[in-house]
């Protein structure tokens, strides 16, 4: 029997595949847990710079297995891909509803197929939406769009997820892979993997945090950052000219925040 999730790294990127295409990759049990200890490892390893997930064709994810009804399927993963401090890119290269539209949002970018169904439609189920989606829908899209998608349960397309800022690209099918793909590359090879880290946790946290406070955390991430491998690596490759080789270690060199004093301010370690 194929394994319910397919884990590949190479080269920086570990794609992340949902595989289970006769049941458009409907998440089980079993898959939940696996998908749970690879975001684990891919928080962990500092080889793995970026992830990309995604869904064996034709559907990216539809929903949960109800069909044997054996345990409870739910979007909420552990470590979550907003928790994963490295960039996790949604490949959605099919429909994506119900935890599959969930565990789209949990990720720092998404590309969508043009043609596909999207749509968190649990409440014509008699149900709510989980997997973080009443926490994750409106920042993506604002509360009147999330307000629309979740209490009436409809679907809509690429084109509309993409003009109401739900989808970083919008794209034929067979391109939202491969653009993935490219993103997270350009990410591996470029950007150095602690800041990007620390900004990505920033830009998820921020949220609920002052302008004072997050401009606090800037100057202190920014300090902290300066003192690393790689920031003694950006200084030397400006002033040789160029490029860098960022060989700094996310896991060892990840901030233990003291937040004493800040109630607003949570620890990011």
């Amino acid at each position: 029997m194929s394994p319910e999730l397919l884990v590949d790294v190479s080269a920086g990127i570990a794609v992340l595949t949902l595989n289970r295409p006769a049941q458009q990759n409907a998440v089980t049990p079993a898959m939940a847990a696996e998908l749970s200890a690879a975001l684990a490892r891919c928080d962990a390893e500092d080889a793995i710079r970026a992830v990309v997930l995604t869904g064996t064709p034709p559907a990216f994810c539809a929903g949960a297995d109800l069909s044997n009804r054996v345990g409870d399927v739910s979007a909420t993963i552990e470590p979550p891909p907003w928790r994963v401090r490295k960039p996790v890119i949604a490949a959605v290269n099919g429909h994506a509803v119900g935890i599959g539209l969930a565990l789209a949002l949990q990720c720092d970018l998404r590309y969508m197929a043009r043609d596909a169904v999207y749509g968190l439609n649990q409440v014509r189920r008699g149900v709510l939406a989980d997997g973080y989606a009443h926490w994750t829908l409106p920042r993506l899209v604002g509360m009147a769009n999330a307000a629309d998608i979740m209490l009436t349960g409809r679907t809509f397309d690429g084109d509309e997820a993409k003009a109401m800022g739900l989808a970083n690209g919008c794209l034929p099918a067979g391109e939202v892979v491969p653009t993935a793909l490219a993103i997270a590359h350009d990410i591996a090879n470029g950007s150095a993997p602690l800041p990007v880290a620390l900004s990505k946790r920033l830009l998820w946290e921020g949220l609920g945090m002052s302008p004072t406070v997050v401009g606090q955390l800037e100057g202190d991430l920014n300090e902290h950052v300066a003192k690393s491998i790689d920031g003694g690596e950006a200084m030397a490759a400006f002033r040789d000219r160029r490029q860098p080789n960022w060989t700094g270690s996310i896991s060892e060199e990840w901030p233990a925040w003291d937040s004493k004093g800040e109630s607003e301010r949570p620890s990011l370690d």
